[in-house]
């Protein structure tokens, strides 16, 4: 058996940039080992895999040794495929996923996620691992999402220049961390930090954005953003906040196609 392989850099308009992600086109689910199998060979923060269904598509994602329940830069780039290389002929795309039904659009250039927006609280008492693991940074606040912890800083310089403590990040209980401050030439800026899910620091993280979106919409009072994710690699993102939804719009660059054999 043969499968298409692409690998594409999301949150970019330049190959090399971005958040690379693999997407695997389905007809149907292959065990979930299999597809495990194949993330951890690519060795990419994130694999996408999708089957056709009646009202569109089902997206699952993998990094190299878990299935997540949302994955932003993997679903832009599974769009950019269906868009773009696999000739899929509308404009919209619905993926029901285990985080519900997510909507894509194109908007010229750029493709358009629609999430849920997740929902935060501050925390009373800040976690020990993650004070260890910041050194002398102090946040100016932590708060808590459904799957991260968030800690605010002071500046766009402090998370560019942030070196944390991977091993003790490791210990917090959730899938990972959110750095992130005031943009100096945009609305804010962050990163990403997933050691417990197999990736130390990811490069633009979407689902990132639905806890970021509403936090910055709050403490700005607009809704509609410019964000960087200020990684080695980079990602310009553009957000809005519609109700309990987010809008995160990115772009995305084919970096290779190919064939994987399952022989």
């Amino acid at each position: 058996m043969q499968l298409s392989l692409y690998q594409l850099d999301a949150f970019t308009d330049k190959v090399f940039g971005g958040n690379p992600a693999a997407v695997v086109p389905l007809t149907s689910w292959l065990p979930d080992e299999t597809m495990q199998a194949i993330a951890a060979e690519n060795n990419l923060a994130e694999t996408a895999f999708y089957v056709p269904t009646e009202t569109g598509f089902h997206i699952r994602w993998f990094t190299p040794t878990v299935e997540v329940d949302l994955c932003g830069h993997a679903t832009l780039a599974s769009a950019y495929v269906l868009f773009s290389l696999e000739n899929y002929a509308h404009d919209e795309i619905n993926f029901d996923s285990r985080s519900g039904i997510l909507n894509v659009r194109k908007e010229g250039d750029w493709l358009v996620l629609n999430f849920p927006a997740d929902s935060i609280h501050k925390q009373l008492l800040s976690p020990p691992a993650l004070l260890e693991a910041l050194g002398e940074i102090s946040p100016v606040e932590i708060l808590r999402g459904k799957t991260d912890f968030m800690a605010v800083l002071e500046s766009e310089e402090q998370v560019r220049t942030l070196q944390p403590d991977i091993i003790v990040l490791s210990t917090l209980p959730a899938r990972g961390v959110i750095i992130t401050a005031p943009g100096d030439s945009v609305d804010f800026v962050s990163r990403f930090f997933a050691p417990q899910s197999g990736i130390a620091e990811d490069p633009v993280t979407g689902s990132a954005h639905t806890t970021l979106t509403p936090y910055w919409a709050d403490k700005l009072g607009k809704t509609e953003m410019e964000a960087l994710q200020v990684s080695a690699r980079g990602g310009v993102l553009k957000t809005k906040l519609i109700g309990d939804r987010v809008e995160i719009a990115g772009q995305v660059k084919l970096y290779l196609r190919g064939t994987i054999e399952m022989g």
